[in-house]
Parts: structure tokens; C-alpha cells; sequence
């Protein structure tokens, strides 16, 4: 059975076809008989937004599949490939548009207006608007990039279809032809938004860093948890459009045995996923000392010295084994510095000289989310 998210993009695209398909007819008739190529080259880019629509469907029901051995994640990435194409379509519409605009720079020709063609013209432009926005505004709503990506498009068509219409009212009434300077100048601005489109999509592709919103709610619904002190090293492995798989470490007493852990473990993971519908595969644990009062007035002095090294951004997962002498815990480092390995070995030199009867384990960690 088909996700509510799936058929709310499925039912948005077919409506982009059908409007497309009827604006692109008009236009081609209007352009054809006027003989206007700035009509006729806003004709073929409502057929390439058809194009797109057509793509994004077929996207998203490809990533809709179910998980199988091959792909145990599932094909939710498939919409990040599906977004880039609609994404090269728009590039390559909006170089065509240019190289056809340049060629009437050079080589005009005069178009012939009338009262109906006008009015196709400006009606098109008013239902390219409200199309592109109605498209946007469910993009967001599901957070499908192809929609928002494409409803983006068409705001730009409605405002290259204005342009034409603009360069036809003064063709018709002053006899001055404009339709090719301003058909480059719109050519430029889709070319612009379908570079951007190409590089937000890769930039998924590749792996972004989950929201702010995200990470820090995750964490929020761990330490509602009395026994949880503290959750960090969170990562957020994206399999698609709202589809994570997380891992995490929290912070827990040093007197909690493996049963309490491993329920505790289970509780966390079903909230994690009700309330913020993500799969939290591991919890990795941190043990935090509770019989030992020294530790909390050392991990404070630890934390005082790492707030003076720039870079260092977090202290956490401190323990202190008082019997041994042996301390260790974690820094995350800011992607910023250069040298990490330098940073971390001069944090753990400043702990000896501080506690030269201690041991220290000091480990790096990176700033993977918030």
C-alpha cells in the first residue's frame, strides 16, 4: 500500500503534467501563429516541466520499493537521482533558451500579436505561478526535493512567461522588439537555479549534516530518561527523504548491570522512532561514575582546560578509575583544525602535568551532528 508521502508526490506531478502539457499546446499555437520565438521556446520549456514530472513519479515509486536482500535499506535514494535529473533538465533547458535568444539577437525577426494571443499569454502566466507554487509548497510538505525543485522551476517560468508577455504588449503597441535580451537574461536565471539544483542534490547524495532540529530532538527524547546523563556521538545515516538509521552513545551510572542497560537500550529505541521516526540500531554506552565524588570536581578542572584550547568543542564520556589511577574520555574536535591529532596529544599533555599520578586516555571524536 501506497505511503501517504508517495501519493501526495505522485498526485502533485500528475497534476504538473496535465497543466504543463495544456500550456505547452497553447503556447506552440500562439507562437506558431505569431511567429514568436520567445513564445515558442516557453511552449518547449512547459514540455520539459512535463518531462519532469514524469521523472519525479517514476522516481518515487522506485524508491517506494520494499527492502530485499540486495538493497536492505531500501531505494530511497533513487528520489536524490530522480531530483538531479529534473535538475539537468532545467539546466539544459535554460541553455537551449540562450543559444536560441543569442541567435535572435542576431538574426530578428518581427512577431505579430493579437488580443487572443495576448490573453492566452497572460492567463499562461498567472497558472504557471499558482502552479509552481502549489508544487513547492507540497514539496516542503513531504520533503521531496524533486517537487521543491521543480515547483522552483516553474515560479522561474511564470516569471520568464511574464517577460514574454511583456516584450508582446510592446511589440504590439510600440513596435519594439525586445523578446530576445530579455529571453538571455532569462535563460541565465534557469541556468543559475539548475546549477544550484545540481549541487543541493549532490550535496545529498554525498551525505549532509543532519538538521539541527533533528539531532538535537533525538537527543532531547534520550535524556528525558533519569538514568540517561548525557547522549552524544550521534549519527545520522540517511537512506532517503525522512529515512535515517541512527547510533548513538549515552551516558549512563556505572552501576547499572546488562539486563537494566539492555532494557533501558529497547525503551529509548522505541521512543527515539515514535516520536521522531528514526531507527536507532545502537546505543553504545558511557559509564559515568557515581561512587567516586573526585570525579565530578576532575571532570570540571578537564572540562575548564579544554575550554581554553580553541578547537575543542565538547568534553564528554569522562570516567574516572580511582583504584588504577586511569582517566578517559572523549573531545570532539572542530573540523576547522588543521592538525587534530596535535590538539588531542596536547590535551592529554596538559592533563599529565595536571595529574602527573594519573594515566589519561584521550580519544577524538568528530563534530558529526549537533
Amino acid at each position: 500500500m501506497r505511503s501517504t508521502r508517495e501519493t501526495t508526490i505522485i498526485r502533485t506531478s500528475a497534476i504538473g503534467i496535465l497543466a504543463n502539457l495544456v500550456l505547452a499546446a497553447f503556447k506552440a499555437f500562439v507562437g506558431l501563429a505569431t511567429g514568436s520565438i520567445a513564445v515558442i521556446l516557453d511552449a518547449v520549456n512547459n514540455l520539459s516541466d512535463a518531462m519532469s514530472s514524469v521523472t519525479t513519479i517514476i522516481g518515487t515509486r522506485l524508491a517506494g520499493k520494499a527492502p530485499d536482500k540486495k538493497h536492505p535499506f531500501g531505494y530511497g535514494r533513487i528520489e536524490y537521482l530522480s531530483a538531479t535529473i529534473v535538475a539537468v533538465i532545467v539546466l539544459y533547458s535554460g541553455i537551449t533558451s540562450a543559444v536560441e535568444s543569442v541567435k535572435k539577437i542576431f538574426h530578428p525577426e518581427a512577431a505579430t500579436y493579437t488580443d487572443i494571443s495576448l490573453l492566452i499569454i497572460a492567463v499562461a502566466v498567472l497558472v504557471k505561478l499558482l502552479l509552481g507554487t502549489y508544487v513547492q509548497h507540497q514539496g516542503k510538505k513531504v520533503n521531496s526535493d524533486s517537487l521543491v525543485a521543480s515547483g522552483a522551476d516553474a515560479k522561474f517560468d511564470a516569471i520568464l512567461s511574464l517577460s514574454v508577455f511583456v516584450c508582446a504588449l510592446l511589440s504590439r503597441f510600440t513596435g519594439l522588439s525586445l523578446e530576445a535580451y530579455v529571453g538571455v537574461l532569462i535563460a541565465a536565471m534557469i541556468i543559475k537555479s539548475g546549477i544550484e539544483m545540481i549541487g543541493k542534490t549532490t550535496s545529498e547524495m554525498l551525505g549532509e549534516r543532519a538538521s539541527s532540529e533533528l539531532s538535537k530532538g533525538i537527543k532531547a527524547v534520550l535524556e528525558e530518561n533519569d538514568r540517561v546523563r548525557g547522549a552524544y556521538d550521534l549519527v545520522l545515516n540517511n537512506y532517503g527523504p525522512d529515512q535515517y538509521i541512527a547510533s548513538v552513545h549515552i551516558e549512563v551510572p556505572d552501576t547499572m548491570t546488562a539486563c537494566e542497560i539492555d532494557s533501558l537500550s529497547l525503551e529509548l529505541s522505541r521512543k527515539v522512532y515514535q516520536k521522531c521516526h528514526v531507527v536507532l540500531s545502537a546505543i553504545g554506552i558511557y559509564a559515568s561514575n557515581t561512587a567516586d565524588p573526585a570525579s565530578k570536581a576532575m571532570r570540571e578542572a578537564v572540562e575548564a582546560l579544554a575550554k581554553d584550547l580553541e578547537g575543542v568543542l565538547q568534553i564528554h564520556g569522562f570516567h574516572l578509575n580511582a583504584k588504577e589511577k586511569q582517566v578517559k574520555f572523549d573531545i570532539v574536535v572542530d573540523y576547522a583544525v588543521k592538525d587534530k591529532e596535535a590538539l588531542v596529544s596536547h590535551m592529554q599533555e596538559l592533563c599529565r602535568k595536571k595529574w602527573p599520578d594519573y594515566s589519561f586516555q584521550v580519544n577524538q571524536d568528530f563534530d558529526i551532528s549537533d
